[in-house]
């Protein structure tokens, strides 16, 4: 019996470990380390004691036996409105391997952003890194990362570049699809707003939105893109210039889902029926784009399970396991809500 099935107020250890799972200390560590040549049955036996026990490996022990300090750091922008779903999906991957995550957010403008990096990557130690954008899209970060050998993987990074780590999604393909939907539904004045600049996302977003104009022979009409700065405001400020337009946009399509309920408040504060005079469609498919009225449109971007991804993958690239195909991507998916319908007058 351990000391825990005893009733004692103390940790579980190792041992506790190997002895409610019948093997020895040494195939314990092998199972946390991910090690290979341990049978399957053998592997889950412990998986279940482990969880059992709520045993957490001794870090500075894991640490002074492979040099390394098991730790993940998770970089974004503070103004990120996204981050909750990459936290909860890196701490997905990382409490399965037995690893912690440090949680740095920063401000992607700092002119000090590489040097705020490199002391957070000296000072806390850690194994490797996940960047989200815009950070992940920032060439001084990257060229710190590069020259100093650090490992990282970015989140909906997605770029071409040879050896590039990444795990994104079908940005530009799936913006396309919100098209045809809405062009299937009868819209032929059909406005874009677009994302900050600074977001290699966005800009895809947006050459989905092209091609998908283009591919259901709808034009894209002047006034009817606008730049957006991916935030609420920016919505409003956008969609009360697409309102302005005569003949006005009968759907629009937003980069982000914060832009999309900027562009309904407007057009409610306007007294424009939605969806009945205009459409709003968005992306992300935040908590708001439901509970907004009417509910939003949307594109469900998997976020928690690309940053579970990426966070998997960095700890498979830590070990050693590295493999050619390094650039992943996880399908996004439409999600058709109240807040779009067929024009009330087709053009």
């Amino acid at each position: 019996m351990t000391a825990r099935e005893r009733g004692e107020l103390r940790k579980s250890t190792i041992a506790d470990v190997a002895e409610r799972a019948g093997v020895s200390i040494k195939t314990v560590s092998r199972v946390i380390n991910r090690e290979p040549k341990v049978r399957q049955e053998t592997r889950d036996r412990v998986e279940r004691a482990i969880t059992d026990l709520r045993y957490r490996p001794n870090s500075p022990g894991r640490m002074l036996a492979s040099r390394r300090s098991y730790n993940l750091g998770l970089i974004y922008n503070a103004n990120s409105s996204y981050i909750n779903s990459i936290q909860n999906g890196a701490l997905d991957a990382c409490r399965s391997e037995h690893y912690d995550l440090l949680i740095h957010p920063c401000d992607y403008r700092s002119p000090d952003i590489a040097e705020e990096i490199a002391e957070l990557v000296t000072g806390s130690k850690v194994d490797g890194l996940l960047l989200v954008p815009p950070v992940s899209d920032l060439p001084a970060v990257r060229h710190l990362l590069d020259t100093g050998n650090m490992p990282y993987v970015t989140i909906s990074g997605m770029t071409t570049a040879s050896g590039e780590w990444s795990v994104g999604t079908n940005d530009r393909e799936v913006s396309a699809s919100m098209v045809s939907y809405l062009a299937a539904l009868g819209h032929r004045r059909i406005a874009f707003v677009r994302g900050h600049p600074d977001h290699k996302a966005m800009s895809r977003r947006y050459q989905g939105f092209l091609e998908g104009m283009q591919a259901n022979s709808v034009d894209v009409i002047d006034g009817f893109v606008v730049q957006g700065e991916n935030i609420f405001q920016s919505g409003i400020d956008c969609g009360r210039r697409l309102l302005q337009q005569s003949p006005r946009p009968t759907a629009v399509f937003c980069a982000n889902d914060h832009m999309a309920a900027g562009v309904m408040a407007i057009a409610h504060e306007s007294g424009v029926s939605l969806p009945k005079e205009l459409s709003v469609a968005g992306f992300d498919d935040i908590p708001l784009a439901g509970q907004i009225w009417p509910a939003l449109t949307t594109i469900r971007q998997p976020l928690r399970e690309m940053a579970s991804l990426a966070a998997t993958l960095l700890i498979q690239r830590l070990r050693g396991n590295e493999t050619d195909n390094v650039a992943r991507v996880v399908d996004a998916e439409l999600v058709t809500r109240a807040s779009t319908a067929a024009p009330a007058s087709p053009d």
